[in-house]
């Protein structure tokens, strides 16, 4: 059913409701699961794939670390840093690649809040054509 799974990554806390989520589901179904997490940072957005800082391997560090936790329940991991605009580079991820499902946290922002940073949910839900899964973060 959900052969590959696309796990977006934001780097915050609310990465582990998706991720604690997702680990018996991608068991159960047998799933690959592929993490995807765009920097975009200043020097992410400028130079892409040649940006050089800090912020870049604190993610490359991070991706790295949730694959082993996958890898450690015996789940296939790969990981995907991209730059640039988040829901652009997920979305075209999903173009390119393709998955069977794209999971994600939100944060449950309301109001104004909601219009400014539920722009990168919306925007892949509204986009894509497979399954979106989002979860609403604790």
């Amino acid at each position: 059913m959900y052969d590959t799974i696309l796990v977006t990554l934001d780097a915050t806390p609310t990465d582990r409701a998706i991720i604690e989520h997702i680990k018996p589901l991608a068991k159960l179904l047998r799933s690959k699961i592929v993490l995807l997490h765009v920097a975009d940072g200043w020097a992410a957005r400028r130079f892409g794939a040649d940006a050089v800082s800090e912020e870049v391997d604190q993610d490359a560090a991070y991706l790295e670390k949730v694959r082993e936790e996958f890898a450690a329940a015996d789940i296939p991991a790969e990981t995907v840093l991209a730059y640039g605009d988040p829901a652009g580079e997920i979305v075209n991820w999903v173009e390119k690649n393709g998955c069977d499902l794209v999971a994600m946290s939100t944060h449950g922002h309301k109001g104004l809040s909601d219009l400014v940073l539920g722009y990168t949910a919306s925007r892949v839900q509204h986009d894509i054509f497979v399954p979106v899964l989002m979860l609403r973060a604790g």
